[in-house]
């Protein structure tokens, strides 16, 4: 597995959906529906595409807060899957998730201080004696004053919840960090003091991220590799540079064309896509972004494309690329 932190193999996650007038039929939502990728020591891995596409899927299954239908996960070279209480519990402390909602992951009733302090007493990171001193040392470290040990989450803004949460994860002095859609829901001028925050942590401690969002903007400036899914499965994948330069697949030409410029002078061609993303429960047949697809031939409904190397590791899932 080489220098691999994190691998992810043929990974499936089906959920159990009722149909009919009583509810007595069930057939599967392919949530996540055999996805394989690696994340490398010191390594952003991006993931990108549309809401329902099985981005937060992934991450949950991973850290195994919900159980896989099918496929592999190797953090480190041991399967997530077979491990036991004591190897999960040592797991969940080396990998980390931060949600896009702070506050709902936040005790109300309980102090900031108190909250990164018991995680690291649960891992036996810290002492009683000695948990608030490093509480309050890694609250500096994510740009908040220890002064605000002792309040609670509904005494600040939705940024430095953020902040109190990523603390909480860096307590415990992880290696690698789920990040889903972390700043989606703060001002723009928030979001880049956030991103900044996650690129000086991540070069200083050399942690991964697997960083989860739907804005390419935010993955451009903070991800050195990306995916982009739809309806359950990885459609491209490459290089950050690969991927903004030469995209292959028409549905990151369509993400693309959405991105804003900076340039109020310059333009670019929308790429619309027709219609909404299927239902993971009944998908199209062949490939699964045929019916949004500009391009898309008799094939495309006949067989599904293979994601494949189209050279220089620019993966891609298109019968015309």
């Amino acid at each position: 597995m080489g220098d691999a932190l994190l691998e992810v193999n043929g990974l499936k996650k089906y959920y159990e959906e009722q149909t009919g007038i009583r509810k007595t039929h069930t057939k599967p939502v392919k949530a996540v529906d055999g996805v394989s990728f690696t994340i490398g020591r010191g390594e952003v891995f991006g993931l990108a595409g549309e809401s329902g596409s099985g981005k937060s899927s992934i991450g949950k299954t991973i850290l195994r807060l919900q159980e896989k239908t099918e496929g592999d996960v190797y953090f480190q070279g041991r399967d997530v899957f077979r491990m036991n209480r004591r190897e999960l519990k040592k797991f969940r402390s080396e990998a980390q998730l931060i949600f896009q909602d702070p506050f709902s992951s936040l005790n109300p009733r309980r102090r900031i201080g108190e909250a990164i302090g018991e995680a690291m007493i649960e891992h036996q990171l810290a002492s009683r004696r000695d948990a608030r001193d490093k509480a309050a040392e890694v609250l500096e470290a994510c740009g908040l004053s220890s002064h605000y040990i002792d309040r609670y989450p509904h005494e600040f803004s939705g940024g430095q919840r953020q902040r109190i949460v990523i603390a909480r994860a860096m307590a415990l002095q992880p290696q690698f960090i789920i990040m889903d859609e972390p700043v989606a829901a703060l001002d723009v001028s928030i979001q880049a003091q956030m991103i900044n925050l996650f690129s000086s942590l991540q070069k200083k401690h050399r942690l991964s991220y697997l960083f989860i969002s739907h804005d390419l903007s935010v993955i451009e400036h903070l991800c050195t590799k990306i995916a982009i899914m739809y309806l359950g499965t990885i459609v491209e994948y490459a290089s950050k540079e690969q991927l903004f330069s030469r995209p292959l697949h028409p549905y990151t030409q369509a993400l693309l064309s959405a991105v804003p410029i900076p340039d109020p002078g310059a333009k670019r061609e929308r790429m619309m896509l027709k219609g909404d993303i299927p239902s993971a429960s009944d998908p199209p047949s062949g490939c699964k972004f045929r019916a949004r697809c500009p391009a898309a031939k008799k094939i495309c409904a006949e067989k599904s494309p293979v994601l494949s190397d189209k050279g220089h590791q620019h993966y891609a899932a298109c019968h015309f690329v």
